[in-house]
């Protein structure tokens, strides 16, 4: 058998439906994809796109990096490159209107999942708002990459009736431009002509020049007419999506992955871990590289000496992530639960469970320990003690128990603030923060995370001696951009 089998190029021109279908990079979106797709590619496109989306949220809210700047973008094309999403990488370097294979199969899959979050996310408000957020910043960063030509085009596609002013105008206006615009090189910088009141944003921050009822907008300051387009189309789209989100639900094969698609978790799963844990140090590693959920979990536990199933599960398959044997895991709990009942009680009725959790039991999976989305979206009733404790505690009673480890005054303050605001996993960094007496802002998404960056930064794996830049979140959160997130969807 000939094994000499040429890697397919991807850089030979392609023609026909797909060059039709899909002539740019940057879209709007109007047009809904109609080819059939595997069950299997669609869940997979939609959790790419997630992926996408939750970096440019990190970069935003988290890292509190400036919109739009070089930081901002490097950040979140390296994030992309290490996710191994080199197709949106692609995208989001230069926009333009190429033809290859590659160009082509980029832009399907770009178009494809955008469409199937809109099902996902159309559902709630909350959901909706933060699509939108995310995807307006993802345009806003094509357009930016943009050059002439291809800008040219894409007013082109979308019948957007936009044209750059004329060399005898730009002539006769240079030293305005020159004066109303932050950019030193007006000579070479295309500018638009649009009606003021297209750009109110711009005119009050004093960024154009106007001349008889008309701002003239250099390019990169363009996309703020378009985001305003951009987003009222998004929000009526999302709106007829969730009027018609009952046919789509017909299929039961989506309906459970659009419904738990906002809190998928696409990281590390901590499925197998090298190192072991022996039990004897878990009171230890509690106190210095628990997140609050599982050390919250260990107290109970240590104190009631019995934890409900949710407990039990929650932090049974934490305690697996960190490395505890199935051996050692058996010998923890029926340690602690024999304090208060009968051996025989323990083996007949919460073995199993231990042993399930470690694939040992039932349908012998291997079971993965919970995501901070997950935990976040748990359940939690009268007289359970698992869940988010930045979610499902109290303000006053999360306070007194930060208080109580010894935090001081302005970090609980700025927990507390963040938790009040609806912004868990940030307040989970600002926690690790405060615990080991640094300033990471470590974007928190798994507890089994918390506890790796904790245990690396406790044995000098992370050298804290070397300059780090800070990392400033933002209180304002919620203010991204101007977009108003008190104005109710339609």
């Amino acid at each position: 058998m000939d094994l000499n089998i040429k890697r397919k190029s991807t850089k030979t021109a392609v023609t026909g439906s797909l060059v039709e279908t899909y002539p740019h990079d940057l879209q709007m979106y109007k047009i809904p994809p109609t080819e059939n797709l595997s069950l299997k590619e669609f869940e997979t496109l939609a959790l790419e796109r997630v992926v996408l989306l939750r970096s440019l949220a990190t970069a935003t809210t988290l890292k509190g990096l400036r919109l739009n700047s070089e930081e901002w973008t490097d950040y979140i094309l390296g994030d992309l490159r290490t996710q191994g999403l080199k197709y949106y990488v692609k995208l989001c370097e230069k926009s333009a209107c190429g033809t290859t294979d590659a160009d082509l199969q980029a832009r399907r899959k770009d178009h494809i999942a955008h469409f199937i979050l809109r099902l996902a996310y159309c559902r709630t408000e909350e959901l909706r708002r933060w699509f939108i957020a995310r995807e307006l910043e993802l345009f806003k960063m094509r357009f930016a990459t943009m050059r002439g030509d291809a800008i040219d085009t894409f007013f082109r596609l979308n019948n957007l009736c936009y044209t750059d002013i004329t060399d005898e105008e730009r002539n006769e206006i240079m030293h305005q431009l020159r004066e109303c615009t932050s950019y030193a090189n007006a000579e070479n910088t295309k500018f638009y002509k649009v009606k003021f009141y297209e750009v109110l944003d711009l005119v009050k921050a004093r960024k154009v020049f106007l001349k008889g009822g008309y701002a003239y907008i250099p390019h990169k300051d363009f996309i703020s007419v378009l985001s305003a387009q951009y987003r009222t189309h998004l929000k009526q789209s999302l709106a007829k999506a969730c009027h018609h989100l009952g046919e789509v639900e017909q299929d039961e094969r989506l309906v459970a992955l659009l419904k738990g698609l906002h809190q998928s978790y696409s990281g590390n799963d901590y499925s197998s871990v090298k190192a072991v844990i022996p039990i004897e140090t878990l009171d230890t590693l509690s106190v210095k590289s628990y997140p609050l959920c599982m050390r919250q979990l260990h107290e109970h536990l240590r104190t009631a000496h019995h934890m409900k199933h949710g407990g039990r599960l929650q932090y049974g398959l934490f305690l697996k992530g960190i490395g505890v044997t199935l051996e050692d895991s058996l010998r923890f709990w029926r340690e602690e639960f024999t304090k208060i009942m009968d051996l025989d009680k323990f083996e007949k009725q919460y073995a199993y469970n231990v042993r399930y959790n470690y694939g040992k039991e039932g349908s012998k999976r291997n079971y993965t320990p919970f995501s901070c989305l997950k935990i976040i979206n748990n359940t939690v009733g009268p007289g359970d003690c698992h869940g988010c404790p930045f979610r499902h505690c109290e303000p006053n009673n999360l306070k007194n128990r930060l208080i109580g480890y010894g935090f001081d005054h302005q970090a609980v303050h700025d927990i507390i603030d963040i938790t009040k605001k609806g912004h868990y996993q940030i307040a989970c960094s600002k926690y690790f923060d405060a615990s080991h007496n640094v300033d990471l802002g470590l974007g928190i998404n798994h507890p089994n995370q918390y506890f790796e960056e904790s245990q690396k930064l406790i044995k000098g794996d992370i050298k804290m001696d070397q300059k780090k830049e800070k990392v400033v979140i933002k209180k304002e959160i919620n203010d991204l951009d101007g977009i108003d997130f008190d104005e109710p969807l339609d």
